[in-house]
This record gives C-alpha cells, structure tokens and sequence, in this order.
C-alpha cells in the first residue's frame, strides 16, 4: 500500500508540467468468466494518452497498479517495462512537447471493491463487473495521470464475454464484438466507469423544454443483477430521477452535460453510490428484497439526488485536489436533503437530516483526528480517510446555515455562476467564495475562516432569567472546547414552548438573532410568557449542540413524548444523546426516555435512529453492572411495542427489528425461533427473507440456531445477500472455535471479498461476547501494522477500525492503545488516524459508563 502513495506536492508539480488532451482505453474483459490462468485473474489494458509538456526534455510519470506491464512506448520509442514501471509508475524521461505514451498492460480483476470488482453470483453462477475508484483506483484499470485538476476527455472500448452488456460514461453500441463508447467531455479520471455483465437493464427517458425553446432529451437506464430483478421498483427509481432532474435544471440553469444517466446497483460496493458522469454506480442494498420503512426509500432518494448534484458539483466543476473535496461533497449531502425536501414526496426530509446526518458530523467533529472542512490533505491516504462526517454532514450542515446567513437566492445564484465561470475546470476554496461574495454582499472571508478553516463544534446553552412569570432576560451562552475553542457567528432560532391545558408541548414564540462571541442576548424575547421549553437552534438552522438549561431539561424529562413539532423533537433527542455521550446524562436515563417516549414518535426515522442510540447506549455507554437490567428492559419494551403497534405498519417493523436485535433471555429467543419456524404469529407482521435473517442473527449470537440451521436458512436463500447474511451469522456464535476461525478469515488470509470481510467482521464482535473475544484485543495490536501494509486500503480501513477491541472497555484496554501509538509513531498516518480513533471512542465510553454508575 504505501507504495502506491501520491503526495500532494507531486501532484502540483506534475499538473504544472502537464495537460492532457484524450485518453483511448481498450479493456478486454473476456477473461472475467471461465477458468483463471493464473492468480490473480487479470485483464488486458491497453491506454493511450496525448498529453503536452510545458518544460520539453522535463521528467515525470504516470500511474498504474498492475501485475505486469507487457509494452510501453513514449513517442513511438519503445521502452523496456521492466526498467519504467516500479508497480505503481511508469517513468517519463525527456518528455517533448506533444507526447503521445501507450501502455499495455495486464491488470488485475478486484475482490475489495477497488478497481474493476469482479463478482461470482452464487445463485446463478453469473458474472458481473463494474469499477469504483475514488479516489485514486482508475490505475488499477488503465495507465493515467491520477489527480483530478488534470482532466480529459476519455474514449473507452470493451470486449466482453458473448451474452453481455457493456457500459460506460458516454453512450456505447456494440460494433463487430467490441463495445464502443461516446467520448466524455473533460473529466478527472476518478470518475471515469465501466460496467459490464448480464445485468438486467430497464430503460425510461427524461425531456425538459428551456425558455429559450431548446428541448434536452435524457436517456435513462438502470440495473441490478438478474437475481435482484424480482424486488427491482426502477419505476420509483426513475420517478425520483425525473424530479431531480427537474430540480436542479430548474435551481442551476445549467443543462445536464454528460448525455445519457445510467444508475447501476451492484453487489459488494463499499460506498452508498459513486458520481460517474452518466453511470452512476450505487449498492445494491437499494434495492429492498423485503418490507422497509419509508426511511429507507427516503435515505435511497436522498443517495440519488446526492449523486445528481455531484454532475454539477464534482464532475463539471471539481476541486483542484482532495483538500477542497468539500466543494464537492458537502454540496451533494446538502443539496441531497434539499432536493428532496424541494421535489419528491420526502417532505420531512430535514428531520432526518437533523437527527441522522448531523450525529455523524457531532460525533467525528469531536474525534481527535477532527480537522476543518477545508482539510489538509497531504496525500491519497489522508484523502482516503477524508470521505467522513466533517467533508459530509458538517459540511452540508454549515451550507445549510450558509443559507440561513446569505440568503436562499444568493445562494443558488452563486452556485449558477460557479457552474458557468468554471464548467469543465478544476477549482479552488477561493473561486467559491468570490461567486458568494458576488451575490450575497456579505465578505465571505471572516465567514470562511470561521466555519470553513477551523475545526470542532460549538455549544449553545439558553440563560433565562424571570420576572413576574415573564422573561426578564433572555441570553445563549457559546461555548467551545478547549482543543479547539473558536466561537462562531450563528444564526439562530430560537423558540419558547409551553405545555398548554390539552398537555401538548408547544412553541409559542420565536425569534432568529446572530449568535456572537461567549453570550448574546436576545432582546426580542424580553417581556415573553415564561417558557417551559427554551430551544435554541429551533429549525436547526446552525450546526451545533444544543444544550438547555435546568427547567428545560426538566420539562424534556417529563414531557418530550408531548413535543408536537417533529423537528423539534428530533433536535431534542439529537441533543439528549448529545448529553449522553459526553457524560452529561446518564445511559440508563436515556434509555428510560427512549422506553417512555419511543412508542410516541411518529417520525419513523427518528424512531429507527433512537433504537441504534439506544443499542449504543446499552452496549458501551451503561455501566457494566447495569447492563444485563437495561437489557431485560429494552427487550420488554420492544416487545411490548410490537404487539401494541397498529399490524402491518411500519413502526411494527421497526420494533420487530429493535425487539430481535435486544432478545438475549430465553422467552424472547423462543419467541423468535417460533416466529421463524411459524408456530408464533404477531397480526400483521409478515416474516419475510430479509426479516428472518434479522431473527436468526439474535439466535445464532445466543447459541440457539446452531451451523445447521444457518445452512438451512442459506438453502432457503441461496442468493448473494443470502451468503453476507449466513456469513455474519456463523461468525456470531458463541464459540471459541468460531471465533478463531473468523479471526483468521480477515486476519491470516486475503481470500475473502469485501463483503465478506465485512460480514465476518460484523458477527465476530458481539456485546453479549465480550469474555470469547478478550484475547483478541493483544493479537489485534499485534497485527494490524502488517495488514496496514499488506491489504488495499479499504480492507485496512474496515479491518482496523471493525477489530478494534472497543468492547473489551476497560482502562487496560486503553493502555494498550496508548502503547501501541507510543511504539508506533512512525507508522501511517492514516493508520494511525483510525487507532485514534478508536482510541477517543473507547475513552468516551469509559467516562460514559463512569458517569452511569454514579447514578445506580
């Protein structure tokens, strides 16, 4: 892995030298199918590249990851590979000032989603490829200049096994075998695609007619594997594509420019979707083999409109280098919520937005390895371990506030401009926020400096002060932590609630106001009725955490149930577990909310996302001695709702699931072998495939279904998911022999997929394990510096931070930790990055569980 590195200073020295006028890519993917010759099965990649140099006679290089490079020429000179090519470049000496170099190379099919992944059906026997490679993995398909500020058109042409389909960024037609792709416009090579395979295909189209009466016409595709067909809605699929069209033509007034829009689900993906210009790619757990709530159709509609933006912000105008990835990545998750609030039937998105995106952004603004929005990336392994909750979910969570600030028209008129001024180009922080500045009025720069170019997040507390019933005074103290202690302008909401005589709670009074330095008064609040509820950031217009003062969080303690805004409730709870994470409330009174208000929540996200709090709660944040009463209470409050919840709804669904994810006493795992085997019944709820192996997995962890009935169930469901599912299940069993084997599947061997890894990583740490995995916290620090070194670094990714012994929490734990960065200072940084991490997680729990204690 190391080797494979690309600095940030060699890629600015590089795009000063060079600019590159075409690729032709020729991939000939028949050997995707039939017996492989040799391991790893390869592919043959043949690139050319027209390139110009600045400094004639000048050095530099190119990138490929390859097993083996048969021919290389530069200029019609051929070259001896065995002397250009390290494994990861391709030197270029005395370079002219029109260059033309071809590469032809055997490259290698993928297992860990990086490059061109190949994948074997089980059901089917079917295979079916596609490609993912941000942000440095086109290499590992064809020879480039792997930076995305040295963009270019791209011609690509692929064999493929007789019977399948092939598609690219452009338009493709099958011409005497080979498929043949339109020429993109200019773009960075990360996002160049390939998709090729027997997928099923389903075809619709999009047309919209300009005021200047111009009509564009859209082809639109989308496909899954054969498997997946049954359960393929493309029809809603399309529907929320034609809105996000409509949206952004109607918000960017800038034409969609890359022709068709194809949209792939593809199995073992390792992201939620991929930008490609007219092929986006998306996991194929899009799309739902069983019932779901509609915040799962939600969460599908915000991906696709996510990747819609990105053609705009990201592929026609994409950042110079990775430092400025939230020009583009913070824009798509701001305007995924936005266009889906704006255009589809997902009108409450904003709750969701405020109770799932921004305890992302909370939680990794307060990690140690936090950094500003505009990060310092030094090179592709930082960049790798950028895709997180600061460039996403911080980032559309102060573009949010951004409108708040500016203005909504301000805003979208400076996105138009951006889009005009530099179509096709590469940009910087500065080229944004003239655009801004432009529209707005305001000086983007003190702007800029506060939210963009520090790190850490603020909190706001409410001071009131009473007077005859009324507020003398109303103020909002800012505070901020010691390790990073800037305080930012805010602008506000704030919102008084009362219980009124029917005993709802509700807002009565609000007020926006700029929120500067340690404490701001709120003058037009003086004279209110006294307040049982102060809220600040109401609307949640500001990215911070929310706090309350005493007679609030009284009320909340008691009356949170009757909170009648939605949103206001998310914020509420948002801001409890908030509390509990930083030892301010203790686990098992947030549980004791959840068990007392849960039931009241009618937004079925919110609901969805207080379970997996609570489950955190539980597992890492309650005091050890408690947890087994917490867990017989949650298990009793789950069921309790499932039965009480209205059939077939899908709140049922969603208890159903909580209620087998909390079932460790014996009563509760025979209920849910009973449900399984169909001797129990609840009116209403259907136990379809997806739901049976959330009950298996309660049973498998518990001893109950044992290797025979997990084979069983994958007879049953003989399919790719089925496979994920029957893995993660065998390696949740108790039993030291298990856990060894699954142990030495990730750790000792490299021959699982990704999924898998994934899968086998998700049933070998299990709560209700701890005393079976202990051993494995010595032997995981012992390890991980080598697989740093020799897995992709996906795999280190998931390997690193999925083995991480965070339930073995206890103060030794975390001494081994610590002695692990002392000994390892040398090591990757961004290996290091992810120890941290853990490490900070594993002492949050600690003070957490510190905190519960005091309070049995």
């Amino acid at each position: 892995m190391p080797g494979e590195n690309l600095s940030r200073d060699e890629a600015r020295e590089r795009a000063a030298l060079l600019s590159v006028e075409g690729y032709d890519v020729s991939l000939d993917l028949r050997s995707a199918v039939g017996d492989a010759d040799g391991e790893p099965r390869t592919f043959r990649s043949v690139t050319t590249i027209r390139f110009r140099c600045n400094e004639p006679g000048a050095s530099s290089f190119a990138d490929l990851i390859a097993p083996g490079v048969t021919a290389v020429s530069l200029n019609g000179k051929d070259l001896d590979p065995s002397e250009v090519f390290d494994g990861a470049r391709i030197a270029l000496e005395d370079l002219a000032a029109e260059n033309e170099l071809v590469v032809d190379a055997q490259c290698a099919y993928s297992r860990t989603g990086e490059g061109l992944h190949r994948f074997v059906d089980p059901e089917d026997g079917e295979v079916y490829l596609y490609t993912q490679y941000e942000p440095a993995d086109s290499r590992r398909v064809f020879a480039n200049f792997e930076q995305p500020d040295l963009k270019a058109p791209f011609r690509f042409e692929v064999r493929a096994p007789e019977g399948w389909t092939a598609w690219s960024n452009g338009a493709g037609e099958l011409t005497d075998g080979v498929w043949k792709f339109a020429e993109t416009k200019p773009i960075s090579t990360y996002i160049t695609c390939v998709v090729a395979g027997p997928y099923h295909y389903v075809t619709d189209s999009y047309s919209r007619t300009f005021a200047d009466g111009t009509t564009l016409e859209i082809p639109l595709g989308a496909m899954c594997r054969k498997g997946l067909a049954p359960h393929f809605d493309a029809d809603d699929v399309f529907l929320v594509t034609k809105q996000g069209l409509d949206f952004f033509h109607e918000n960017f007034d800038y034409p969609y420019p890359f022709g068709k829009y194809d949209q792939a689900f593809v199995p073992e993906y390792n992201l939620g979707a991929m930008e490609n210009p007219g092929l986006v790619t998306f996991r194929e757990e899009y799309i739902f083999r069983g019932k779901v709530t509609q915040a799962s159709y939600e969460a599908r509609a915000n991906v696709i409109l996510h990747e819609m933006a990105h053609m705009w912000f990201g592929d026609l105008v994409t950042m110079a280098w990775w430092d400025d990835l939230w020009l583009k990545e913070s824009f798509a998750d701001f305007m995924g919520t936005f266009g889906n609030v704006g255009a589809t039937r997902f009108k409450d998105a904003w709750i969701t937005f405020a109770n799932r995106r921004k305890a992302w952004a909370y939680r990794a603004d307060q990690l140690p390895s936090t950094h500003p929005i505009t990060a310092d990336i030094r090179d592709l392994q930082d960049a790798k371990l950028n895709f997180d909750g600061i460039t996403y979910a911080k980032g559309a969570s102060v573009l949010k506030q951004l409108v708040a600030y500016v203005g909504q028209d301000a805003f979208l008129e400076g996105a138009r401009r951006y889009f005009k001024r530099h179509a096709y180009g590469n940009t910087r922080l500065g080229d944004l926020l003239s655009v801004l500045g432009e529209t707005s009025g305001r000086d983007m720069t003190a702007w800029s400096r506060s939210w963009l170019q520090t790190a850490g997040v603020n909190a706001l507390t409410p001071q009131v002060l009473l007077a005859d019933s009324r507020v003398a005074e109303l103020a909002v103290l800012q505070e901020a932590a010691e390790s990073h202690p800037e305080l930012r302008p805010h602008r506000v909401a704030v919102g008084l609630y009362r219980l009124t005589e029917g005993g709802a709670l509700e807002r009565y009074a609000r007020v926006e106001t700029d929120v500067e330095g340690p404490r701001t008064v709120v003058a037009d609040l003086a004279g209110a009725e006294a307040p049982d509820l102060v809220l600040v950031n109401d609307d949640d217009l500001t990215y911070c955490k929310i706090r309350f003062d005493a007679a609030s969080l009284d009320t909340l303690l008691e009356h949170l149930g009757d909170l009648t805004d939605p949103l206001a409730r998310a914020l509420c709870w948002s801001a409890l577990w908030n509390m509990t994470r930083d030892a301010l409330l203790p686990a098992r009174d947030f549980i004791a909310l959840v068990l007392r208000f849960a039931s009241r929540e009618s937004d079925i996200g919110v609901l969805q996302m207080l379970h997996a709090w609570t489950h955190t709660a539980l597992d890492r944040y309650a005091a050890p001695d408690w947890r087994e009463t917490g867990g017989a209470l949650l298990a009793e409050g789950a069921l309790r709702q499932l039965r009480a919840a209205d059939a077939g709804s899908e709140h049922q669904l969603a208890w159903a699931r909580f209620f087998a994810s909390t079932a460790s006493a014996e009563p509760d795992l025979a209920l849910l072998k009973d449900l399984l085997d169909g001797t129990a019944s609840i009116e209403g709820l259907e136990v379809d495939q997806e739901l049976r192996w959330a009950f298996l997995g309660p049973l498998a962890a518990h001893g109950v279904a044992d290797e025979s009935v997990i084979a069983a169930e994958l007879a049953r469901d003989d399919t790719a998911s089925g496979k994920r599912h029957q893995v993660r299940c065998l390696a949740a069993r108790p039993s030291a022999a298990v856990k060894a084997q699954a142990w030495a599947q990730v750790v000792e061997s490299d021959t699982l997929s990704n999924a898998l890894v994934e899968a086998t990583i998700a049933g070998f740490d299990q709560p209700s394990q701890r005393e079976l995995t202990a051993p494995y916290a010595e032997k995981y620090f012992a390890a991980i510096d080598r697989l740093w070194q020799e897995r992709s670094i996906q795999i280190g990714m998931d390997i690193v931070s999925g083995l991480f012994p965070a339930l073995q929490d206890r103060p030794g734990t975390l001494a081994a930790t610590d002695a692990w960065l002392a000994a390892h200072e040398e090591a990757a940084p961004a290996l290091r990055r992810l120890v941290l991490e853990a490490r900070d997680d594993l002492a949050r729990a600690l003070r957490a569980q510190e905190r519960d204690a005091q309070a049995g």
